[in-house]
């Protein structure tokens, strides 16, 4: 899985940059508005429902390794989504989209400012990702945030083959946002 970004911009505060939109957790009956951004955002690696319901099985027991997000907007609708998991110290990012109607208004910034924060409560000391080697805006926020690459998986994303660059965060080092 992936942390592909159709993310943009900055800003933390809940309501104020993201256009409005609220973070709360994903759940089960959000999945098919969320497949509906994936197809757009991504609609040659496109997650299935499968995925996402693989996914948020194990994000509300005990052991839970993964924490999901949706961004809602005012009225009602999905802006964007993230996802982590965190097991044995270390924390992935298992993806993270912004609509394209909400790009640019910091709403990517606070998605990945809200993963950080849960991996940190889960005493994560790294928190890696994935993201296109084609995806500059991405990868400039993820820097801004303190991550640096460390290598490249190659034909990571199919089926077009894209390279993928593996990005990674030392919390111990972080700049808290």
């Amino acid at each position: 899985m992936s942390a592909e970004a159709a993310t943009r911009g900055t800003g933390a505060r809940e309501g104020a940059a993201g256009g409005g939109c609220a973070l709360r957790e994903m759940r089960w009956w959000d999945i098919e508005p969320v497949l509906e951004l994936e197809r757009e955002l991504f609609p040659e690696d496109a997650w299935s429902a499968g995925m996402f319901w693989s996914e948020l099985a194990d994000t509300r027991h005990p052991g839970a390794t993964r924490h999901y997000v949706v961004a809602e907007a005012e009225d009602g609708r999905l802006a964007g989504y993230a996802g982590l998991m965190a097991v044995g110290g270390e924390a992935d990012v298992q993806t993270i989209a912004v609509s394209g109607a909400r790009q640019g208004q910091g709403l990517g910034a606070r998605l990945l400012s809200a993963l950080i924060a849960r991996a940190t409560a889960a005493e994560c000391r790294t928190v890696l990702l994935e993201v296109r080697v084609d995806n500059d805006r991405a990868q400039r926020l993820y820097e801004r945030f303190g991550f640096r690459p460390v290598g490249v998986r190659r034909g990571y994303y199919q089926p077009a083959g894209v390279d993928a660059l593996v990005m990674r965060l030392d919390l111990a080092e972080a700049d808290p946002r």
